[in-house]
């Protein structure tokens, strides 16, 4: 079998390696640079961080800020017009999941016009060309969209979130600094780390997993089991630096194996109810462990490990349980929503959320073979 891994050209790690932007731009001879971010980033002098050394340097570039938490085919389409208005030629994305991810549908489009309808660009696609060279500085330790070949757009009128794989949309590099992580709300260190949490549990358990991977997967959802807690709700350091490190660690993982119905789940929640991903992660993350736990119960003895759980003398499916309820508990003590009806999901739409499921990009990788009526199943058991 020959397996495949795509990384970044060039990543930077550590505190105030957001320097390392400006070598990057000079060395590359960019001169005009569309900035992706948005507003709130701006107001809590986040995004300011990194425009503050191009300003430094006197780095021309013009900002587009006007993007929403779970982005729309819209604000590609207008990140794309300020681009081609002022003919930049390279693009720095400062934010979370859903800034870079935008960045990255605007950079394939401006070197693929003929996929300018951006729902063409659904699913997985050998776009012709590479994206305008992209700079990732993420804000969030969670979506690892700076290190993956997939990123994520929501068609309002289909009302369906489109995930867009082509290996053309990867970072060109990638500057991890948890000093630009360093202000993130308590809730949104939760969700956006237990959205990094299921990336490296799901990446783990998915068909496609082979050894390197498996290596990623496993040292990922050990530092962030174990540093989440405290990143998020102590607002620890040493904590934050680690789960930086940690959600890009398990980017590296799943952008190259595949996820499973958790996400699957999560998108559709996100395209029918704007439901913040991580927080549709977390919530569905235990209930489909359990489905899936009764195909890969070695897998869960690992994962329990990895967590610093005692594995030993379980059956299989107390071993299964045991990583279960080691994640429910997590998520409880960081304050996630548990159910769909906390979150305001109408008891009524399951069946719609599930059909939509079983055709989402990852479900094909989920361990378990899956129907919809296991996917409504799954659904009601998190109602």
């Amino acid at each position: 079998m020959i397996n495949r891994i795509v990384l970044n050209e060039t990543s930077y790690f550590g505190r105030g390696s957001r320097s390392k932007l400006i070598d990057e731009i000079k060395s590359r001879g960019y001169n005009k640079i569309l900035v992706v971010t948005d507003r709130t980033l701006t107001e809590a002098n986040i995004s300011t961080l990194v425009t503050n050394e191009l300003d430094r340097e006197g780095i021309l570039y013009f900002k587009y800020e006007n993007i929403k938490p779970n982005p729309t085919v819209k604000n590609v389409q207008d990140g794309i017009m300020i681009a081609q208005i002022n003919n930049v030629d390279a693009i720095v994305a400062v934010g979370g999941g859903s800034v870079i991810d935008t960045a990255k549908a605007i950079s394939i489009i401006i070197t693929n016009p003929e996929h300018s309808g951006v729902t063409s660009l659904d699913g997985a696609v050998e776009t012709r060309n590479k994206g305008l060279p992209l700079i990732a500085l993420p804000t969030t330790a969670g979506t690892a969209a700076e290190v993956t070949i997939n990123y994520v757009i929501t068609d309002e009128i289909n009302m369906k979130k489109m995930v867009c794989v082509d290996v053309h949309d990867i970072p060109l590099c990638a500057i991890i600094d948890p000093d630009l992580m360093q202000g993130m709300p308590q809730s949104l260190a939760a969700s956006t780390g237990m959205d990094a949490l299921t990336h490296a549990m799901e990446g783990y358990i998915t068909k496609a997993g082979w050894l390197i991977p498996d290596m990623f997967h496993i040292n990922a959802m050990s530092l962030i089991y174990k540093n989440l807690e405290k990143a998020a709700n102590e607002k620890d350091d040493i904590a934050i630096e680690k789960l930086a490190y940690a959600q890009y660690i398990a980017g590296m993982g799943f952008s190259n194996v595949g996820l499973g119905i958790v996400h699957s789940m999560a998108h559709s929640l996100g395209a029918f109810f704007d439901t913040p991903h991580g927080v549709a992660n977390a919530l569905l993350l235990p209930h489909v462990l359990k489905f899936n736990g009764v195909v890969c119960p070695g897998l869960f003895r690992n994962m329990g490990n990895a967590f610093g759980l005692n594995m030993n003398n379980l059956s299989d499916e107390d071993a299964v349980n045991t990583v279960v309820n080691a994640i429910s508990d997590l998520s409880r003590r960081l304050g996630i929503p548990q159910t769909l009806r906390e979150i305001g999901i109408p008891e009524e739409m399951l069946p719609q959320l599930a059909e939509q499921a079983i055709n989402d990009a990852c479900t094909p990788g989920n361990p378990r073979e899956v129907t919809v009526e296991d996917i409504i199943k799954i659904y009601e058991s998190a109602y």
